[in-house]
Formats: structure tokens, sequence, C-alpha cells
């Protein structure tokens, strides 16, 4: 019987949601207080994790600078709540799929609009 999840997406999946947690309540920074995490993968070894994020406020520049600026902290911080033997370096990286799909679903509403008019 084959496993439904394996313990690297296990590990994702608990990064992510303590993370979330922390950005919430504990990160100070003003820049990075309205991110959302959309994901987060974590490599085979348990040494490097990407987090996705998005945010519909823009500024991804500063938003990213924050990120990079809280991931020490973060970092502290999942190590004392997972319990990991290797706690991953985290890597912050813009989620642009929301943006996306709200500018292709929006092309679609143009399309449909057109349709009608004709």
């Amino acid at each position: 019987m084959a496993k439904d999840f394996s313990r690297t997406d296990r590990i994702s999946e608990q990064i992510q949601r303590e993370l979330a947690e922390l950005i919430r309540l504990e990160v100070k920074d003003p820049r990075v207080s309205r991110v959302t995490l959309t994901g987060v993968s974590v490599t085979n070894d348990h040494a490097h994790a990407k987090v996705f994020y998005t945010s519909l406020e823009g500024g991804t520049e500063q938003l990213q600078k924050g990120l990079e600026r809280a991931s020490g902290f973060l970092r502290s911080q999942l190590a004392k709540s997972m319990k990991l033997r290797i706690t991953p370096q985290l890597h912050f990286v813009y989620d642009e799929s929301i943006e996306r799909g709200a500018h292709l679903s929006q092309l679609i509403d143009q399309a449909v609009a057109s349709d009608k008019k004709d």
C-alpha cells in the first residue's frame, strides 16, 4: 500500500502553516504584514525550502526585502517549533499565479462582453 503523502510533503505543509502564523503574529516589519503564503517546496535533503508568496497590495520588491530580512528569525522560530534535525534555509519566491489568474479572468469577461454586443 503506497503512502498518500511523503515525509517531505508533510514537512512542506507544516512549514507553510508555521510560517503563516509566525508572519502574522511575530514579524513586526510592516513590509510583510499583508503577505499570503501560497506554497512551500522542500528539497529531498530538507536543506532548502522555497516559500512561494503573493500580495494583492503590490510592492513586491519591498516585500521581498522584508521577507529576506526576516528569514533568519523565521528559520530560528521554525527550528524551535518543528524539532527537525535540519531546519531548511528559506528562499522566498514571488508567486505570480494569482495575478495571472485574475488577468485571464478579466480577458475572458471582456471576450464574453464583446460576444454579447455582437
